[in-house]
């Protein structure tokens, strides 16, 4: 767009905000309790008590996976912002705190008299994969009203996450953010988020990410899912039909930029898998902190490899290790 103003901000996380707990959990306890490894099942109240109650000893901090994306994108210098409902309720005001001292502003009114806020209970296996069961509490909320259009005006991205494609509300809030952005002469970036939650809504997602997405990021499993088949090249190409740009994660394999008729194949950072949640929302936040940096798309690979190494590398989402000086290691 002509003589659009330079952007406040470099990136705009939407999605939803929850408080996650994570404890350690042998594979038999998924078993007893129904849950598929891996997966991301969306929980009742109940269900949640019932859970929180069997678990091992947690650890509690603010994530969502697009709040997580914007800790990590403002730890690599990015300027960064985060709309996302909690409840004015003690974990809310965990959340507004952990996110604001990340660097990321975070303007959205908490919810007064409704559901709690969010909570997300995260099982780790001794393997280092994550089974996730998440109550939505106050995120179900989130609709159009919470989307600030001069926010996303001033974004030169704005991120949206795909497990907002849950809450009905959340479509349309999408939609509004979308439009926003592209008056604007920006840049709308999607992460598919969760190969269920893809299959729960595929053809909302086919369109939006035909029609509205400028960046996507998913992993090979959600990328399958996307376009109902298993072979991977035959979905990057219909990818390439659809987005000028994508970044695929593809775990031990690396990634895969594509962009236009460039594909760029971006070898993974060697480290101990400790717990995988939160690697790709820190490959996400490094590719698009990169972006905001002016690096080539390589380059940009290589910051969301390092930053998903580090959040694998221990306990919990948020990096714990200067990631600057991971990057500037090169």
């Amino acid at each position: 767009m002509p003589n659009a103003p330079l952007p406040t901000l470099d990136l705009l996380g939407i999605g939803n905000a929850i408080v996650d707990v994570q404890a350690r959990a042998e594979d038999a306890f998924l078993t007893a309790h129904g849950m598929p490894k891996g997966g991301m099942a969306l929980i009742d109240a109940a269900t949640a008590e019932a859970i929180y109650a069997a678990m091992g000893p947690g650890v509690e901090s603010s994530g969502g996976s697009a709040g997580n994306t914007c800790a990590v994108a403002a730890a690599l210098g990015a300027r960064v912002g985060y709309l996302g409902k909690v409840a004015d309720d003690g974990l809310g005001k965990v959340f507004a705190h952990d996110i604001r001292a990340a660097g990321v502003r975070f303007p959205t009114a908490p919810l007064v008299g409704g559901a709690p806020t969010a909570r997300c209970l995260i099982l780790v296996s001794p393997d280092g994969q994550r089974t996730m069961n998440t109550f939505l509490g106050a995120c179900v909320t989130f609709g159009p009203d919470d989307v600030d259009e001069a926010e996303v005006a001033s974004a030169a991205i704005t991120y949206l996450e795909g497990y907002l494609f849950d809450p009905p509300a959340a479509q349309e809030a999408f939609f509004k953010a979308s439009r926003a952005a592209h008056a604007a002469g920006r840049r709308i970036a999607l992460t598919l988020s969760d190969a269920f939650c893809v299959g729960r809504h595929r053809a909302a997602f086919r369109e939006f990410v035909k029609e509205e997405t400028d960046i996507l990021f998913a992993n090979e499993a959600e990328l399958l899912s996307l376009y109902e088949t298993e072979d991977f090249d035959a979905a990057l190409a219909l990818l390439r039909q659809e987005v000028a740009l994508a970044a695929v994660t593809r775990s031990e394999k690396g990634s895969v930029v594509i962009a236009g008729a460039e594909r760029f194949d971006i070898a993974a950072v060697p480290t101990k898998v400790v717990d995988t949640t939160g690697a790709g929302d820190a490959y996400a936040a490094g590719f698009l902190a990169g972006l905001a940096h002016g690096k080539t798309l390589p380059e940009c690979g290589r910051w969301g490899s390092v930053a998903a190494a580090e959040a694998i590398s221990h306990f919990g989402a948020r990096p714990q290790a200067d990631l600057k000086a991971l990057v500037a290691q090169g």
